[in-house]
């Protein structure tokens, strides 16, 4: 009942103007909390799984998968010196492979030095159990592939090759990465051992600088039957990469598909252009955003055999 010469309040009233005051006695709202940065997740964390294990499962020799997503099963280990050829950075622990990769290796490097085409020094192969690495490689997953220098560095003899200087030599770069131009490591016989390289039946294809391409597409070798197996990529001015066709009697390999075509012409000359250029910068950025790799199941087993 309203008083004399007043109003009635309400409790709902009274309550509205009580919250009114204090909000205009606590001064303006305080800004919400900062959004929490959610962490990024942790890349690598696969490949460092794979690059953990220190020796071959053992087993038939299987290669599974792909060789960008796949791994090894019972590979077969490249000595680190043999007739014609040394191996280097044997602290990467990658020279590891398929038996067919191994023997072709050592039947490539025989081949050079009957043909005197000088000493091959042999880079990656794989892991023991094949897979991903944490660095340097999106392929040589599955034991069936090899990075080969085109020449030997200076001063590297077969057989005379200290433990130190294995870790430390490199390949020498014969085209410039940028230009494809021949560096003053260019020999005469580069095109004879891609020959070689190329001409074993079991290859799948080659990859080389695209300036060594255009060499091979415009020598004695453009007709060569073997052409099509050589194919300009990036980052192959100091070593051209083998892949090996999938072994007959390995089910879980995924082949590749085989070549277009024989790499020369038209398809080469985009390799010299800007959209080439540019779609590099978009595959490194599109690379860094891929989640971690999912492996074929049967991978599994090969990661950690069953005891």
């Amino acid at each position: 009942m309203p008083g004399r010469g007043g109003l009635c309040w309400s409790p709902v009233k009274t309550a509205a103007l009580l919250w009114t005051l204090l909000a205009i006695d606590a001064g303006p709202a305080a800004p919400p909390p900062a959004a929490v940065p959610v962490p990024a997740p942790k890349r690598g964390v696969v490949a460092k799984q794979w690059q953990a294990q220190r020796i071959p499962t053992p087993g038939p020799a299987l290669s599974i998968g792909t060789t960008s997503l796949g791994c090894l099963q019972g590979a077969a280990t490249l000595p680190a010196s043999g007739p014609g050829y040394e191996a280097l950075r044997l602290g990467r622990n990658r020279r590891f492979g398929h038996p067919t990769l191994i023997a072709y290796v050592q039947r490539l490097a025989a081949a050079a030095k009957k043909a005197k085409l000088g000493l091959i020094v042999v880079g990656d192969l794989s892991q023991p159990r094949g897979g991903p690495t944490p660095s340097g490689h999106r392929s040589h997953q599955t034991g069936l592939d090899a990075d080969i220098g085109y020449v030997a560095p200076a001063g590297v003899r077969a057989g005379h090759l200290s433990a130190r200087a294995r870790e430390q030599v490199s390949p020498l770069a014969v085209v410039d990465g940028q230009t494809h131009e021949k560096t003053n490591a260019w020999t005469a016989a580069i095109p004879d051992l891609l020959a070689l390289a190329a001409g074993d039946p079991g290859v799948d294809r080659i990859f080389v600088d695209p300036g060594i391409k255009k060499i091979m597409c415009e020598g004695p070798t453009a007709k060569a039957p073997w052409q099509s197996r050589l194919r300009p990529w990036w980052s192959h001015h100091d070593h051209f990469h083998v892949r090996l066709k999938c072994p007959a009697d390995n089910p879980l390999c995924v082949a590749q598909d085989p070549p277009p075509d024989n790499g020369c012409g038209a398809s080469l000359a985009w390799w010299f252009s800007d959209d080439a250029a540019a779609t590099r910068t978009k595959k490194k950025e599109a690379e860094a955003a891929e989640p971690e790799p999912a492996l074929p199941p049967a991978c599994a087993a090969v990661l950690q055999p069953p005891l």
